[in-house]
């Protein structure tokens, strides 16, 4: 993979600014999704036979999981639009010879110490700044009851070696938080286990490991009972064949064109082959309720998933309550969310959302102070955001050009570019680098709609 991006941007931080944008039009395609993209990876490597992905997300974020598959006996090439990868078979993955760099990425940073940590070898996650400062102890500590020794920088950060057992043990782990990573950590880890292992979920989160891993043939099994209470079951160290993958667009990706086309008049956008797995579609749920102009067409099914075409007008929004057990399905989407408030009639409440203040950046933080920089009116509580909508954006933007502090976080990046296509005044960002690692196509992708999306001249 060596045409592909390197994991650590050296580049200059590179400020970009978005003024008000009037009818965006055209069809698109968002790349990949995430989830399935780095799990496409993972999985791949990991099964015998011969893997091949169609549409794969090539953020820095996926390469840099597929670069420590690759690390760990995978071979993974690139022919024509296809990624092909010979696996190393379930249970003979190799000692990595170097520590594994995952960059910004913490979901593959997260799941591949729980595909690793269950080898009889010793294993090191490094990262960027970012990635270092985010705690890991939420992955380690059901490895440590598997019988993984970890040596951490405090508080359980990066970088982080693994050292498996001769033999992991397999557990029941009810996990203590709604977090699909550490639910697929677990049972990642259970593949190279004797036995059972065993993971509780009191509520569902995104459910791609389970149905891909089902893809690739293992025993797992998935039982709900009356109270939506999940106990996922998985036989370890059974065979995972190479499968064919179509990856549909990612829904975290599509909110930044879809809020975009809400909020900028008289736009008409329709994004195609989105991935519209019930775990994932919160926000499109969420904006429908405040009177978004969205038409769900041609939902079919793609490799076991949910996949549409999402038609999208200009929309008169109302502010409305988003109830706080929604959050796992659209947690990633909380940003962009606050800025379709910041243009909704009345006061928008968001509820529940303790976990976006440790993501890329401590997000709830991050997305109050770039709203209030740009003359929006919100209240930040310990875990919840108000945000008090002005539907014709007047006062919104910053006359003076200061910028929205992106705390090398993408996602802060997207929506506040997304803020400017209806504000007043135009909303910058201090870099728009950041949007490489999962969404490098963005600019390109917006401005071909009609958005006046620009990079600030040095």
């Amino acid at each position: 993979m060596s045409h592909s991006p390197d994991s650590h941007p050296t580049a200059q931080a590179c400020p970009a600014y978005a003024q008000k944008s009037i009818s965006l039009k055209g069809t698109i395609q968002i790349p990949g999704d995430k989830s399935i993209s780095h799990r496409s990876f993972m999985f791949g490597g990991l099964a015998s036979g011969e893997t091949r992905v169609k549409g794969l997300l090539e953020g820095e974020d996926v390469i840099a999981t597929g670069k420590a598959m690759q690390k760990m006996g995978a071979k993974i090439e690139k022919v024509g639009d296809e990624w092909i990868i010979q696996g190393t078979g379930n249970g003979c993955l190799l000692a990595p010879d170097s520590p594994l760099d995952f960059g910004n990425a913490g979901t593959g940073c997260r799941l591949t110490m729980g595909l690793v940590g269950s080898y009889d070898f010793s294993s090191t996650f490094i990262g960027d700044a970012s990635l270092s400062s985010r705690p890991m102890g939420r992955v380690l500590n059901p490895l440590r009851e598997m019988g993984v020794q970890v040596e951490a920088e405090a508080g359980d950060r990066l970088p982080a070696t693994l050292k498996g057992p001769r033999i992991a043990t397999p557990i029941t782990y009810r996990v203590p938080m709604a977090s699909a990573q550490v639910k697929s950590a677990v049972l990642l880890a259970g593949l190279n286990t004797p036995g059972t292992t065993t993971v509780i979920e009191t509520v569902m989160t995104r459910d791609h490991t389970e149905k891909m891993l089902q893809g690739f043939g293992a025993n797992l099994e998935v039982h709900t009972d009356a109270d939506g209470v999940r106990t996922i079951t998985l036989e370890g160290q059974g065979e995972l064949k190479g499968q064919n993958i179509n990856v549909p667009g990612d829904p975290s990706s599509t909110a930044f064109p879809l809020v975009a086309a809400l909020i900028a008049p008289d736009s008409d956008v329709i994004i195609e082959n989105v991935l519209m797995n019930p775990t994932r579609t919160g926000l499109i749920t969420t904006l429908i309720e405040m009177g978004g102009n969205i038409e769900v067409m041609n939902a079919r099914q793609n490799g076991g998933e949910d996949v549409a075409d999402l038609r999208v007008r200009s929309s008169e929004l109302k502010g409305i309550v988003v109830p706080p057990e929604r959050a796992p399905s659209m947690i990633d989407e909380y940003p962009i969310l606050a800025m379709a408030a910041a243009y909704a009639e009345g006061e928008t409440f968001m509820d529940g959302l303790d976990e976006l203040r440790v993501k890329e950046s401590d997000r709830l933080s991050a997305v109050a102070t770039g709203l209030k920089l740009n003359g929006v009116k919100c209240d930040e509580g310990e875990m919840s955001l108000k945000v008090y909508g002005r539907p014709n954006g007047k006062g919104y933007g910053n006359e003076s050009g200061a910028r929205v502090v992106t705390h090398l976080d993408h996602r802060i990046a997207m929506s506040f570019l997304v803020l400017g296509l209806s504000s007043e005044h135009a909303v910058h960002v201090d870099d728009a680098n950041v949007i490489r690692t999962s969404f490098p196509e963005f600019m390109d992708l917006m401005t071909g709609l009609g958005a006046n999306i620009s990079l600030e001249e040095a």
